[in-house]
């Protein structure tokens, strides 16, 4: 894409002048001949780039103006740092044209290595540092997870699944059930303890890093209910695991959270409550965004795993009486887990 190479072109020399002043200002001597490759991309429009030479290691982000804010990036960082929490290091910004220069936390994602044997590890790891993000007083300048914003997510789902996926708006009586799940959902989220939520805590955010782990993606954090993240991590866009084994993952992050002053709910099964109402929310938001980025966005691949949120919710709704009609309306819909 042309404008994409221009742009990379206006991101090369940025690099070098920044790095001439990081090697100089470290006593590194001159910058060595490097490479520069593709490290990552993802659902949005940022890019990410790896520099490497002679033993050092740098992450370039590319993103966009107008269409991604690097100032939230930014803050968040700080913030979270202050916990101790392994982000990036942040070496050089350019937020007029959407250029930062990142410390490398690693080329393994959690979803690279991750597997039945080294989960409770790895995971226990992930739990530590969410429960670090977890205790920061909530004094910064972020938004709140608000009726508003749960509802527009909520809300592409109908948009984007069902109107474009499917191919058949709601009827009347659709869309009078789809309002009565909606608010059930929104009324459990508003009604649980407040903390710093993530918003994309899951495997594919976590690098295998030291100390474990590296957590990226934070840009969009908002301050809003204590189970988003926790849910979020074992409830994954793009694996699975066995019920039970989640239930135990979850006990564990529950007792560590009562220990250290995290405000979870006090009963463990009032806890799980609401953990599976909010994954609900959250899995009808993400099926509703694959589903933009397919069709607004021309990226299908992400459909593929739409059929894993469909299970998740569907296990919800059989233990959760009060979801009967998500169920209900899902049949309506030929909608199949």
């Amino acid at each position: 894409m042309p404008d994409q190479d221009v742009r990379l072109q206006h991101l090369k020399s940025w690099l070098d002048e920044q790095l001439a002043k990081l090697f100089a200002d470290h006593g590194w001597g001159a910058v060595p001949p490097a490479t520069l490759t593709a490290a990552s991309s993802d659902a949005s429009f940022r890019r990410y780039f790896r520099w490497q030479g002679e033993g050092r290691s740098f992450i370039v982000m590319d993103a966009p103006p107008p269409q991604e804010n690097c100032q939230p990036f930014v803050e968040i960082d700080e913030l979270l740092a202050t916990s101790g929490i392994n982000v990036p290091k942040i070496h050089a910004q350019d937020l007029q044209r959407g250029f930062l220069l990142l410390s490398d936390l690693g080329d393994k994602t959690y979803l690279d290595i991750i597997d039945t044997d080294n989960a409770d590890a790895l995971l226990s790891d992930a739990i530590d540092a969410l429960l670090a993000l977890q205790q920061l007083p909530l004094t910064g300048d972020l938004p709140s997870y608000d009726v508003a914003l749960l509802r527009r997510e909520l809300e592409l789902f109908p948009e984007w699944y069902v109107g474009k996926v499917l191919g058949k708006p709601l009827d009347a009586e659709q869309q009078a059930a789809w309002l009565r799940v909606s608010s059930l959902l929104i009324d459990s989220a508003l009604a649980q303890p407040k903390v710093l939520v993530h918003r994309d805590y899951m495997p594919r955010n976590l690098m295998h890093s030291a100390p474990n782990p590296g957590v990226l993606d934070f840009q969009d954090a908002v301050y809003g209910p204590v189970t988003y993240d926790v849910t979020c991590l074992f409830k994954d866009a793009f694996l699975s695991w066995p019920e039970e084994r989640v239930l135990g993952w979850l006990r564990q992050y529950w007792q560590q959270a009562g220990e250290r002053g995290v405000p979870v709910q006090a009963d463990f099964d009032e806890f799980r409550r609401a953990s599976d109402l909010m994954g609900v929310q959250r899995h009808l938001k993400v099926i509703g965004i694959f589903a933009r980025i397919c069709h607004r966005d021309g990226k299908p691949r992400y459909l593929a795993d739409v059929p894993r949120f469909f299970a998740y919710i569907e296990a919800v709704v059989q233990r959760r009486p009060e979801l009967a009609e998500l169920g209900q309306l899902f049949k309506s819909l030929g909608v199949q887990p």
